[in-house]
């Protein structure tokens, strides 16, 4: 019986995971704002008509959609992390295009780029994931969080810089924050060869044939609530600005509670889904979209609509992590294949999702469609348990069918061992003493309630500091919330803007963490150390 490592429960804890949360950080950050800026950038700098930048947006979107199944197929076949590395460089090339376009041909061809980069990046990283990691839903919340915080301190950059120096030196900065996640994705990936083997030629026998036809149900039931959630979304933008005619802050406080659950909740959710099982979990998150949806129909303030929301991204903060596991512990060491599929199949409804919910509320109106998206995850809750049991996932002695895969298997009942880095099992030998005795099965070991306490007060230092750091950066730009409360009542109207409202955000999310964290030395308790 091989000997288990804490790299096995979860591999973005170790040295190469924390590397590959970094670079999701790095990357998401640029590419989440490159979603707000490009329509703005390429009509107000290429003077582009709305028909051309409909095309540019949709250029990128196709590309990413076309490459993803290719990107699975890499990604089996090659080191994970040196395909995202390949994908992180066309990014950072997709925007230096973008810096140096001074013609739409030139924006079209950085469009394209950056569409296959993400497709290779996100598969890539996804699918290195699911190979290294035990628990898949704890890992997949970690990476979700990652990319939340990106996205979180891209906008603060963006809305930081673009008044003052515009377009251009942004994209450049998402280029070296594209390049610094390229290197860090290529350290460390010298070995792998007897994986790569291994890998193909699973991808070529018969369960990899197979793998599309148990995927298909999840990846229908994936890509129809995608379609839901992303048209709902952006029907929620337009009635929020011409029913209730708020402004873009307005609007921007309104998502803002959500925005901080998306960013802090999906670490935590596998807690839920060890207890529950991949199935309740699942079941409850579209129940709850359900409700979120129905309530919108109803709901005439915003504080109503802010409430449903952070809801929603509760659900959505659940919902995710749980299916990108249940993918990766179906793919039988294909998880690049079937992420590839998962990925395409959601981002096929993400396209499609706002065109015809926006032709559904053009004929029926606002109720009608948010009543078809409550329609559409409610059928979701109750088609997904049938989309999970097809997928015939591996069963541990004594667990459920639907129970988190803590100790991965593959479907012919042999032990899973993630490839390790050069070296990394050596070193992790020679730091455990040998007694002589097999360690636990789960791989874990528990942290007292003094050492969680210390390291939760650590951690608190830390975002303090950082915390620090962005307000005295928000009161030498006149956009610090608190500085203006102390010494005005109130922020004048010339100061108003997104900074402002970032600062706030960032104000709650500190309380919040502050409560949390110094709550583990008020009420000390145990939490296992993973």
């Amino acid at each position: 019986m091989s000997k288990k490592t804490d790299t096995d429960t979860d591999a973005l804890r170790d040295p190469a995971g924390r590397r590959v949360l970094s670079a999701a950080m790095f990357a998401s950050a640029p590419a989440e704002v490159l979603d707000f800026l490009l329509p703005l950038w390429a009509g107000s700098t290429l003077k582009a008509g709305a028909s051309v930048v409909g095309a540019l947006v949709a250029v990128e979107a196709v590309l990413s959609l076309l490459v993803r199944p290719l990107a699975g197929e890499l990604s089996d076949r090659f080191e994970q992390r040196r395909v995202a590395a390949a994908g992180a460089g066309l990014y950072a090339l997709s925007f230096a295009g973008y810096a140096l376009a001074d013609s739409v041909p030139l924006a079209f061809v950085a469009s394209a780029v950056g569409g296959a980069g993400g497709a290779l990046f996100w598969v890539g990283l996804r699918a290195w994931t699911g190979q290294r990691s035990g628990n898949h839903t704890n890992a997949y919340g970690r990476l979700l969080s990652a990319e939340g915080q990106g996205a979180f301190v891209g906008y603060l950059v963006a809305f930081s810089l673009l008044e003052r120096s515009g377009y251009r030196p942004l994209f450049w900065l998402g280029c070296a924050a594209c390049a610094y996640a390229t290197v860090a994705l290529l350290q460390g990936t010298g070995c792998g060869g007897t994986g790569t083997v291994a890998r193909t030629a699973r991808t070529r026998g018969p369960q990899g044939r197979a793998l599309p036809r148990r995927l298909l149900p999840l990846m229908v039931v994936s890509a129809v609530t995608a379609a839901a959630e992303a048209g709902l979304w952006m029907l929620l933008l337009l009635r929020l600005q011409g029913d209730l005619e708020l402004t873009p802050n307005e609007i921007a406080m309104v998502f803002a509670p959500g925005f901080v659950v998306f960013i802090l909740l999906p670490e935590h959710t596998h807690h839920l889904t060890d207890r529950l099982g991949r199935v309740p979990t699942m079941v409850l998150s579209f129940a709850a979209s359900t409700l979120f949806a129905a309530g919108l129909a109803v709901a005439a303030t915003p504080v109503a609509i802010a409430v449903l929301w952070a809801v929603a991204a509760a659900c959505f903060a659940a919902q995710i992590p749980v299916e990108q596991a249940t993918v990766a512990a179906a793919a039988d060491g294909q998880v690049g294949r079937g992420m590839g599929l998962y990925e395409s199949a959601r981002l096929a409804g993400v396209v499609a999702g706002p065109a015809l919910m926006g032709v559904l509320y053009e004929e029926l109106g606002w109720a009608a469609a948010c009543l078809s998206a409550a329609c559409v995850s409610l059928l979701g809750a109750l088609v997904v348990p049938y989309a999970i049991r097809v997928l015939r996932l591996p069963k541990r002695s004594g667990s459920r069918a639907d129970e988190p895969d803590r100790d991965q298997t593959t479907a012919t009942g042999r032990e899973h061992n993630p490839p390790h880095e050069e070296g990394e099992n050596q070193l992790m030998n020679m730091e455990k003493p040998d007694s002589g005795m097999a360690p636990p099965a789960s791989g874990e070991r528990r942290l007292t309630a003094q050492e969680h306490a210390r390291k939760e007060r650590r951690d608190w230092l830390i975002h303090t500091a950082a915390f620090l750091v962005g307000q005295v950066i928000l009161w030498a730009l006149d956009s610090n919330w608190i500085v203006w409360q102390i010494t005005n009542d109130t922020v004048p109207d010339e100061n108003r803007g997104p900074l402002v409202w970032i600062g706030r955000i960032w104000l709650t999310i500190w309380i919040i963490d502050t409560i949390w964290s110094w709550s583990y030395t008020i009420w000390p308790r145990e939490k296992k150390s993973k």
